[in-house]
This record gives structure tokens, C-alpha cells and sequence, in this order.
């Protein structure tokens, strides 16, 4: 019996997937490779905007034209928020929401009465054969804050924290499979421990310590978790100098409406801590244009701060009103064609910074770890920065981590090239 699995979103998703293809493997079901060849689908919705909802819509829609024999389980944050909804789309079994997660492999294997048969495949085997190179690591889920804008609050619950002795043997178990990079999720990753007297500190001192995972790497952080000495673990080269560290806005006036609870001050404070202890240490962001009531002053205070700030990479929203949200009901809407103009103006900001942290790094020396070969024989990966490579080079293999020597900037201006991808080999276990 083969099982399908889609998500969208986050890589909060992403990381239960790897999980649940782990339970389905050891339970006897193998993986498929598409949608049309699988007994069981599994869907992981998002909603953090109303796009996301009418994705996720949508792909209950195709995956049951896919294969309308198959089983069709749909879960996460869509499909906790609109339950209903989501049962009387065509073709869908079974809904899981969000708080029954942990529990979905049982719950399917129960409520569908689906008892696969054959040999086992190796547990260790699902991330692979998933194609993925990076393990995603949940370590909690939910959040306790309210930022007005923010459904996947209401959609996570609670703040829930696994155990520092699960997460070291989730990744563990990766490393000694071939995983050469776990990267850290959740909701609320800054909050890790508030339920289980722990930190987000103790744990990846944890991981350093009692891990041998070549790279870790943090996800989306919330920049007023983060103390003053946490940065001094980016001191272990293990730890990759990378965090994506959600702005939202440049103007503090703004963030008050959003109950975000970092001020601007605050966060080029920790960007410059950041750099400090590594230099060219990159910084990614999230963005929202057109908050209700942004002003042509605020906004303009959010450009100069964004520039100032000089982001290596930037996820740009147009305000969208989420309904159950406080900021769904603020008075002065900004208009659709203003917030056009400024996320045009935005994305071209953050084209030109993008580009000059990629030129910092031109003529250095940087190990990357080599993902996937496009059909044309490019390859990419990522160097400890997260900034994306690509080589030529067809000696480049799949998941190897490799010391290269960054040439240039790509074409597009939106990755480094590399033309001897061989100077230094690294294992696939270790090295």
C-alpha cells in the first residue's frame, strides 16, 4: 500500500511530513512517487493568507482528480480552521486538525481500516526517498502571542514543546541515515521551553553537544526571543550563520498595530550582534505591505530601515484581512493599488540587497552542501548562509558537502556560481 504526501507552507509542514512518512514506512506502507500511483493521500493545508486558503482548496480539488480511488486525508491549518469546509470537499475521508496531529498515523490506519502488507522499507530511508537533503526538525508547536494579522495562531493552539531528549535523537537518527544539515521549526521556535522549563538556548547547546550533524540550522525565529549571548553559539561552526528573523514592518508606529513586540531599535541591535560574532552573517525577513493605515511616511520609514538593514533574502505580503483577526477590522484600509506600488517597490529593494550579499561572498571559499542536478545537469546547494550555488560541474554529487570556491554571481542575480566544485571533498557521513 503506497502513500502520497503534499504540503503547502511552512516548514513547520514540511517537518511533520518527514515524520509521518517515517510512522508510514514503519508500519509496512511504502512511499509513491506521485499522487496517481498512491492508495493514501496525504495533505498538509496552510492559511497563513487568504491565498493560501484558496490553495489549499484547490489541491483537495486536484489531488481527488488525480486519483479519485485513493483515500484523501486532509489536515493542518486550513483544514482546522474551516472543518467543515474542508468535509464536504469531494473526495476527502478523513480531516485531522491541527491539536490531533501527533496522532495522525494511527488515526488513518484506524478510521480508514487500511492494513498494508509486504515487506517493511527502512525507516531511515523516507526522507530520501522523499527527496529531501535537509531534515526538518520540529521541536514545538503553537505560539502564546496575538499579533493582530496572525491566523496560525488560532489554527496551532498552545505553545507545546518536545523534549531536548526526542529532538537530539530525531537528528541522531538522520545523521547516522546520511542527513547532513537539520534545520529547526516550529510556531513559536523562540518560545521552545516555556512549557518545559527549557530555552531555545539550552537546546541547540544540547544539539552541539551531544549531536555530530555536520550542520544546524535555525528556521523563522521571532526576534524578541533571542538574549543578548545566544548569538555567541554561532561561535561552534556547526551552528550555520543564517537566521530568518521575521520584521513585518520598519516602522515602529506599524509594529504597535501589529502587537509585534520588537521594536525597530531592538532588532538592528541583534542584526548587528549577529554580524559581529560572523561576519556576513545573513539575515532573512518577512514583510507586510499595506498594514491597515500604514501611512506614505510610515512606509517610507520601513524602506529606509530595510535598506539600512541590508537582508540577504525577503519574503514580501500584501496585507490581506484574515477573518477572526483583530487587524481584519482596523479602519483605513490602504488600497489595493497602493499596496501594488509599494510591494513593486519593495521587491525591487530587496533584488538590489540581495544581490550585494551575494557579492560579499564572490573570490571567498565556502563548503556547500549539494542538494539536487537539474534535467540539464546544473547542480545546486547551499553554503552555511544559505545562499543557494550552482556548479556545472557534473563530478558535483547529490547530498555531499563540498569546500568550493565562489566565482560569481549568477545571471539572474539571485545565486553564486562556482566552476571547481572539487577542491575539497567532504563524506556523505561526516568529514
Amino acid at each position: 500500500m503506497k502513500v502520497f504526501f503534499q504540503t503547502l507552507g511552512c516548514r513547520l509542514n514540511e517537518a511533520e511530513l518527514e515524520t509521518w512518512s517515517s510512522q508510514f514506512l514503519s508500519r509496512g506502507f511504502r512511499l509513491a512517487e506521485d499522487a496517481g500511483s498512491a492508495d493514501l493521500l496525504i495533505l498538509n493545508t496552510c492559511s497563513v493568507t487568504g491565498e493560501a486558503d484558496r490553495k489549499s482548496r484547490q489541491q483537495i480539488r486536484r489531488l481527488h482528480r488525480q486519483n479519485p480511488e485513493s483515500k484523501l486525508v486532509v489536515t493542518g491549518c486550513y483544514a482546522s480552521l474551516q472543518a467543515e469546509q474542508v468535509k464536504d470537499e469531494l473526495g476527502v475521508d478523513l480531516v485531522v486538525p491541527n491539536p490531533r496531529k501527533d496522532a495522525l498515523v494511527e488515526q488513518v490506519v484506524e478510521e480508514l481500516s487500511l492494513e498494508p502488507q509486504g515487506i517493511d522499507e527502512p525507516v531511515e530511508s523516507s526522507l530520501f526517498a522523499r527527496g529531501r537533503h535537509r531534515a526538518f526538525i520540529k521541536v514545538q508547536d503553537g505560539c502564546r502571542y496575538r499579533c493582530t494579522y496572525c491566523i496560525v495562531t488560532l489554527a496551532r493552539g498552545e505553545e507545546r514543546s518536545r523534549s531536548i531528549e526526542d529532538i537530539v535523537d530525531e537528528v541522531n537518527r538522520h545523521y547516522r541515515a546520511g542527513v547532513q544539515e537539520a534545520v529547526i521549526t516550529g510556531v513559536h521556535v523562540g518560545g521552545y521551553g516555556s512549557d518545559n522549563g527549557s530555552s531555545l538556548h539550552d537546546l541547540i547547546s544540547e544539539l552541539l553537544e551531544r549531536t555530530e550533524i555536520p550542520r544546524l540550522r535555525l528556521a523563522s525565529v521571532e526576534p524578541w526571543d533571542l538574549p543578548d549571548h545566544f548569538f555567541r553559539l554561532f561561535q561552534n561552526p556547526r551552528l550555520m550563520p543564517h537566521m530568518h528573523l521575521p520584521l513585518q514592518s520598519g516602522c515602529d508606529s506599524v509594529l504597535r498595530r501589529m502587537a509585534r513586540r520588537c521594536k525597530t531599535a531592538e532588532f538592528e541591535r541583534l542584526v548587528e550582534r549577529a554580524r559581529s560574532e560572523i561576519p556576513l552573517f545573513n539575515v532573512t525577513t518577512d514583510l507586510i505591505v499595506g498594514f491597515p493605515g500604514e501611512t506614505d511616511a510610515e512606509w517610507q520609514q520601513t524602506l529606509r530601515f530595510v535598506e539600512r538593514i541590508g537582508f540577504g533574502h525577503m519574503h514580501i505580503f500584501s496585507f490581506s484581512p484574515r477573518e477572526g483577526t483583530k487587524a481584519a477590522v482596523m479602519p483605513d484600509p490602504v488600497p489595493a493599488s497602493v499596496k501594488r506600488g509599494r510591494s513593486a517597490e519593495m521587491h525591487a529593494l530587496a533584488v538590489e540587497s540581495k544581490k550585494k550579499a551575494l557579492e560579499a561572498h564572490i573570490g571567498l571559499t565556502q563548503e556547500v552542501l549539494w542538494e539536487k542536478r537539474s534535467p540539464a545537469g546544473v547542480w545546486t546547494g547551499y553554503t552555511p548562509y544559505f545562499h543557494r550555488v550552482e556548479s556545472h560541474d557534473g563530478r558535483a554529487w547529490e547530498s555531499k558537502r563540498q569546500s568550493v570556491s565562489i566565482s560569481g554571481l549568477h545571471q539572474d542575480r539571485d545565486r553564486l556560481i562556482t566552476e571547481n566544485p572539487l577542491a575539497l571533498e567532504m563524506g556523505a557521513a561526516g568529514g
